[in-house]
């Protein structure tokens, strides 16, 4: 074989890989839409994941579609579900949303991961000359994003729905917001600090030391602010021996090996945190807290910002783990 045809076949198989990651991703989306009605009740939240749950069947089918046009093969359909029932994606599931605040902030934090999946495969699409993949790719990008930005809206009404459901009213229940708040920044932390070898860039490297900085400051105004409430130490324990069952470190190990990998699975924790936050916020309005107010749109601003400097990274991403390979433009 030429190097010239070696290098196609490299490029060609990349991107079966790109599409059996994406199809092990809306798989775990499928399997997770399924059971959100016995959570979301009745609720906006319900129907726009039920709606979404038809949208993610399509989807799904999209992508087989395009990776048997690629030349995949049955095989890469089945290991992907093989690594996604393993340490794959299905850890990224066990947040453990048992409220619907819990899964509003899980889905929207979610439908990032699939959108910056799909980010990724379209570069990847035009790259290999695939340009009916990329157009594919374009339009499941946009319904996620869609989706990811009907979730946000829900997030007050998902809030006063997690109230009435843990039957506590919102000055009682504020300090269980913080600690949750806070075991997500501590798993925030635990990535970060990880990232610096597989960030592929030392502009990159730099993106995730900076934001490790903001983060730890974060945990530390969230613990003065308990403080200030004089909240019972033991909340910030047992929230942080929960948030232990999401073990991001084999996530990060698992999926976390690539650039890419990387800068998609930053991506969603940032949208899980922006969840966390609004939560936080919304309990705080309801309990009169001035100062968890401010707090929480201070912090939300941090992770906004974080989370467009990831989303805009993914060129210099994609060109990190792909040298010298232009991108053709769609």
């Amino acid at each position: 074989m030429k190097r010239g045809e070696a290098m196609n076949e490299h490029i060609q198989e990349q991107l079966r890989t790109y599409l059996s990651d994406v199809y092990s991703i809306e798989q775990q989306a499928l399997a997770q839409l399924r059971k959100a009605h016995e959570i979301a009740g009745e609720s906006t939240l319900a129907r726009h994941l039920e709606d979404h749950l038809h949208e993610t069947e399509r989807q799904a089918e999209l992508v087989e579609e395009r990776l048997e046009a690629a030349g995949g093969s049955p095989s890469q359909l089945k290991d992907a579900i093989m690594r996604l029932g393993g340490k794959g994606f299905l850890l990224f599931a066990r947040v453990q949303p048992d409220t619907p605040g819990k899964l509003a902030a899980h889905a929207h934090s979610y439908e990032a991961l699939e959108l910056a999946a799909y980010e990724m495969l379209i570069r990847m699409a035009r790259l290999a000359g695939d340009d009916e993949t990329a157009r594919v790719a374009h339009n499941i990008r946009d319904q996620e994003q869609s989706m990811r930005d009907r979730i946000a809206a829900t997030f007050a009404d998902a809030a006063d729905a997690s109230l009435r459901m843990i039957g506590r009213d919102a000055r009682a229940a504020l300090p269980t917001y913080l600690a949750d708040a806070h075991a997500l920044e501590m798993r925030s932390i635990e990535l970060l600090k990880r990232s610096r070898e597989m960030a592929g860039s030392t502009r990159l490297a730099q993106l995730y030391d900076d934001h490790l900085d903001e983060s730890l400051d974060h945990a530390r105004l969230l613990e003065e602010r308990l403080e200030a409430l004089d909240a019972d130490t033991s909340t910030l324990k047992d929230t942080a021996l929960k948030a232990g069952a999401l073990n991001w470190s084999i996530f990060f190990q698992a999926q976390g090996d690539t650039p890419v990998k990387l800068a998609a699975f930053a991506y969603a924790v940032e949208h899980l945190e922006i969840g966390g936050y609004e939560l936080l916020r919304h309990v705080a309005e309801r309990a009169g807290d001035a100062a968890t107010i401010d707090l929480s749109h201070r912090i939300l601003r941090d992770e906004r910002e974080m989370a467009d400097r990831v989303l805009s990274s993914f060129d210099e991403v994609f060109e990190v783990q792909h040298p010298a390979q232009p991108v053709r433009p769609l």
